[in-house]
């Protein structure tokens, strides 16, 4: 067992340091991957797991202008250690978010969201009545995408794999704003054939699975569109047919959230305009939760268990 639930001193509050009481964070695959060690992000040890969450302010240092007692705060970069109950942060390293949202939304928005939303607005200009393919449709980015579409008038084909409970797997996606959801298998099929009668091939895909769904899903994709890759959990690698590259001209792009932040550091404008869309969408009902199932932090250990199994259809979320 690489966890053990510990007491630290909360340390001394500096001149541009905020504390922070912080109240909900989820278990992400990426939380785990980092303490595996198979993440390209590795944190000195001993280290606070968590990259996500939200926190209240407690007490700001006297230089410290952006944040004040009662703002709600999310992390602004990776490796913030969320998985704690208090904490004492440099400002640079958080993100003022509005305290009218649900807590759960604002624990989880720093992440699936934002992925979605970059993924969706930086790789194709898509307008309404186009079309996108996703797999891993039930993941928190794949819900995600399906309800930030939704919204802006864009189709989706929501691919899945086969599962006991598919039904009802169905019937929340349907509820989120999906348009198509079909099961990997069904991507071989004459059948996909007849989605394409009602609505244009897509100009994107998004994959966060690799191998063969993946060859299947670009098979869909119209010429010179776009495959985005933002993660791996087949740990397959993606196979493209020459004829793909030749004949179709698609193109292969690559994600990651953690390295997009990076690159707009200065970029304030961007990020701000971003947390606020979202945020719109959330207030209106247009984006929520991902399904979540809340633990308290005692029960941390049943918590990680419960997000590594197969087929998990709900997010842990800690409630510090």
């Amino acid at each position: 067992s690489l966890f053990r639930l510990k007491d630290l001193e909360v340390p001394k509050l500096g001149d541009c340091d905020v504390h922070v009481k912080m109240l909900a964070a989820p278990i992400n695959p990426a939380d785990i991957n980092m303490i595996q060690g198979t993440y390209p992000l590795l944190s000195p040890l001993p280290a606070v797991g968590g990259n996500e969450g939200v926190g209240e302010v407690l007490e700001v240092g006297r230089r410290v202008t952006a944040l004040k007692p009662r703002d709600w705060v999310i992390p602004a970069d990776t490796g913030l250690g969320t998985w704690r109950t208090q904490g004492v942060f440099p400002e640079e390293m958080l993100l003022k978010v509005p305290s009218d949202i649900p807590v759960l939304c604002a624990a989880t928005l720093s992440v699936n969201p934002c992925t979605a939303f970059r993924m969706l607005a930086d790789f194709e200009s898509l307008a309404p009545g186009d079309s996108v393919i996703q797999n891993a449709a039930n993941s928190g980015v794949g819900q995600a995408v399906i309800q930030i579409a939704r919204a802006s008038g864009i189709k989706t084909i929501n691919v899945v794999r086969d599962r006991p409970d598919l039904p009802k797997l169905v019937e929340r996606l349907m509820a989120l704003g999906a348009d198509y959801i079909v099961t990997e298998e069904m991507l071989r099929k004459p059948e996909m054939k007849d989605i394409f009668k009602s609505i244009p091939r897509p100009r994107l895909a998004l994959n966060c699975v690799g191998g063969k769904s993946t060859t299947e899903m670009l098979r869909h994709l119209q010429p010179k569109g776009t495959m985005v890759t933002y993660g791996g959990m087949a740990k397959q690698p993606v196979m493209v047919p020459v004829s793909a590259f030749i004949f179709r001209d698609v193109r292969l792009r690559g994600f990651w959230m953690t390295q997009w932040r990076k690159d707009h550091v200065q970029d304030q404008e961007t990020m701000a305009e971003m947390m606020d869309t979202l945020c719109q969408l959330i207030r209106r009902g247009q984006l929520m939760v991902p399904a979540c199932t809340e633990v308290p932090l005692q029960d941390y250990r049943a918590a990680l268990e419960a997000s590594m199994k197969p087929f998990v259809s709900s997010k842990q979320i800690l409630l510090l």
